[in-house]
């Protein structure tokens, strides 16, 4: 229904392209830079008309300018932020949708990372990006936010269904894993799953997208029970040197 090609750039980051073969459309999410992005969709003959921007952080839209110039796109993003992204055309917020072709992206407003940052979550395609919210085991840094805004995002995050796939704008897994390790060492599912991570990035490949499923399972920031608890996970990971 909607093919999704995972573009890596810069040192960690993904871009996302999104194509609808029904409509011949194709989204780029989060585009940190433009040339690679342009050319993974020129090898496949897409073409591209939007983009959507989840956050205002230049590695998700320093390629905007670039690629909408090149390809007349409309560029989509959060309106707390209207003002830090490049080019928008759309300005969108909790509640409001966007499409991809006759695919409905709900809006999904998950501040914490940056003070306005979004999410869109395509129910028909099984299918949320994120951004910098939700991590594969772990979640983004409150540099705008504090943990209660984050504690409400997890607990929402974690009412999608669990075979939503995950589309985050990082390659933080294996980092993620080894400190819920050290975070809960006693859980086998997180060992399984840390174990898991590091034979994949040992062959090179990688470990997102991911599940809600997944993340309910094996995810210490959306299994915190208190904001208190997601506090203190969050000011151990940041200083954690795993």
């Amino acid at each position: 229904m909607l093919e999704i090609v995972r573009v890596p750039v810069l040192d960690d980051n993904y871009v996302w392209l999104a194509h609808d073969p029904a409509s011949a459309e194709t989204v780029v999410i989060d585009p940190a830079v433009a040339e690679p992005v342009l050319e993974a969709a020129a090898e496949r003959g897409w073409r591209i008309g939007q983009i959507w921007n989840t956050h205002w952080h230049p590695d998700h839209v320093g390629g905007n300018a670039a690629i909408k110039a090149t390809t007349g796109c409309t560029i989509t993003g959060p309106a707390g932020e209207a003002g830090k992204i490049p080019g928008l055309d759309h300005a969108v917020d909790e509640g409001d949708t966007v499409r991809i072709g006759e695919l409905e992206a709900q809006v999904l407003a998950v501040p914490a990372h940056t003070a306005g940052h979004i999410a869109y979550h395509l129910p028909q395609a099984q299918a949320a990006f994120v951004g910098d919210t939700l991590f594969a085991m772990g979640c983004g840094r409150l540099f705008e936010g504090d943990a209660g805004q984050m504690f409400a995002n997890m607990a929402r995050l974690a009412t999608l269904p669990d075979d939503t796939r995950v589309y985050c704008a990082h390659e933080y897994s294996q980092s993620n894993a080894r400190f819920a390790v050290v975070a809960l060492p006693h859980d086998q599912a997180i060992r399984a799953r840390a174990t898991e991570i590091d034979a994949a990035r040992a062959r090179g490949e990688a470990t997102v997208p991911t599940t809600i499923a997944a993340e309910r399972a094996t995810n210490p920031f959306m299994r915190a029970e208190t904001v208190e608890e997601l506090a203190r996970l969050r000011a151990a990971k940041d200083a954690f040197l795993g």
